[in-house]
């Protein structure tokens, strides 16, 4: 059954219900329709027994194979592909797994991986799918839905290291465009590109910024430190991809910007003063929406997940307020679908609201 909850949407003085599609998921991520109508959301999973090694955010991430992708339709759930691999808390949250899917005649699925892509090698042999772009077919195309490794992005970070940072691979977001597909790679902080026999090719790099250093390190007044682009979201759009980033450690309130990416080209600004983008998505007509994981920054005390729309020369209107941690964002028939609570084991769920 579909339950309705409220949430403020739609811009001052205009209330309007979000409608739960889907709970109790582990950790949801990227998520989109497939061929057959159906909601698909990666599920970064819970994380397992381990072994266990420093989180990217401190604290222990310990390994499991509790990653899945989820078929929802008619209001009912589905695991179609389990036992995928996930690095998690040791309570569950904040899992790095499954991260995106979408589909190009068949579907796609990215792993996250958020360290240096030697860390799989400590890993038992579930692990080596971190990190990489696979492919599968839906159930109405095979008798089961089976995972063929399509490129190992995180490979293609320790050969080239485009940024030429630290090596740090974490696929984030995918999407076909001409001739394959995009990857944003959030470790790497590079825009890739991924034919369908798995040739990877740097589309885009996206470079450290400067920013005032937050008081509470403790340095001189007027210091400024370097921050990470953290590419996340990444979608297509006549004829150019849209990628928006998070921006790393210390998350600077309002300098998260989304950038127009064509092939060949350097990285053109469309829009900025955002927080924490983690996912962007057109709807039919070609407005763009953007989520911010954290309106208020990753820092602040209590964050909040918040979805706008953008509009070209004004400020973004807010659609959707209040979210918690969000993690992928897709349109569909005037609709948007969130992923929330998307660093929650067994506390994620799907919203949708009308746009």
């Amino acid at each position: 059954m579909l339950a309705p909850t409220a949430a403020l949407a739609h811009g001052p003085g205009r209330p309007e219900a979000l409608t739960v599609v889907a709970q109790h998921l582990n950790n949801p991520r990227g998520l989109a329709f497939g061929p057959d109508g159906a909601l698909y959301v990666a599920e970064a999973g819970k994380g397992g027994s381990g072994p266990c090694f420093p989180g990217p955010e401190g604290g222990d991430s310990c390994f499991g194979t509790t990653g899945s992708l989820a078929r929802i339709k008619n209001g009912q759930v589905a695991r179609v592909l389990t036992g995928l691999p996930s690095l998690a808390d040791p309570d569950g949250s904040g899992a790095i797994g499954p991260s995106d899917v979408t589909f190009f005649g068949i579907g796609f699925l990215t792993t996250g991986l958020g360290a240096n892509p030697d860390l799989r090698n400590q890993l038992p042999a579930a692990g080596k799918k971190l990190g990489s772009l696979y492919s599968f077919l839906p159930g109405s195309l095979a008798p089961k839905f089976t995972l063929r490794k399509v490129a190992d992005i995180s490979a293609y970070e320790k050969a080239h290291n485009p940024d030429g940072g630290e090596t740090d691979s974490n696929p984030q977001s995918v999407v076909p465009g001409p001739g394959g597909l995009a990857v944003a790679d959030a470790g790497g902080n590079t825009l890739l590109g991924v034919t369908p026999k798995g040739g990877i090719s740097t589309l885009a790099v996206f470079p450290d910024k400067l920013t005032p250093a937050p008081p509470f390190l403790g340095l001189p007044p007027g210091t400024k430190i370097p921050y990470q682009a953290v590419p996340t979201g990444v979608a297509y759009h006549a004829g150019a991809y849209y990628l928006g980033q998070l921006t790393g450690f210390p998350f600077p309130k309002g300098a998260a910007k989304i950038y127009r990416v064509v092939p060949g080209h350097a990285p053109t600004v469309v829009a900025g003063g955002f927080t924490n983008l983690i996912d962007i998505a057109f709807d039919a007509h070609g407005t763009l929406y953007a989520l911010e994981i954290a309106a208020d920054s990753l820092l602040s005390d209590a964050p909040s997940g918040t979805l706008l729309k953008v509009v070209p020369g004004h400020a973004p209107v807010t659609v959707v307020s209040g979210l918690t941690f969000p993690g992928g964002l897709t349109i569909k028939d005037g609709y948007a679908y969130i992923s929330d609570c998307g660093v929650c084991a067994g506390g994620g769920r799907i919203l949708r609201t009308h746009l």
